[in-house]
């Protein structure tokens, strides 16, 4: 993926959270914190574990593929907006975890 892909991405994220911050204030009065954020991202995270199952046949479930697919897109989104609504450069954070890990392998 090149720079400009990643950078309209990470656009179309921030884009996306702004609306459910609208629908946040609409339903609750107000948008949701960045714990709640976190929390959602937790909670999402676990259905990627459970999803993982469904796909190696350990845990029954109906269209598990489908759902993995849009779990695993949607546990990247919430790590753009956690990074935004924290100051963090997730293309850096990204770049240095990469660099970092790759040394311990050099």
């Amino acid at each position: 993926m090149d720079q400009n892909n990643f950078d309209k991405i990470i656009e179309r994220s921030l884009a996306i959270r702004k609306k459910y911050h609208e629908l946040e204030v609409q339903q609750n009065g107000k948008e949701w914190t960045l714990e709640q954020d976190a929390l959602a991202y937790l909670t999402d995270a676990g259905l990627v574990g459970r999803d993982v199952m469904s796909h190696e046949t350990a845990w029954p479930k109906k269209n598990s593929a489908e759902e993995l697919e849009h779990k695993l897109g949607e546990n990247i989104w919430w790590l753009i907006v956690l990074a935004d609504r924290t100051g963090i450069d997730i293309k850096e954070a990204l770049d240095k975890f990469l660099t970092k890990t790759e040394n311990l392998f050099s």
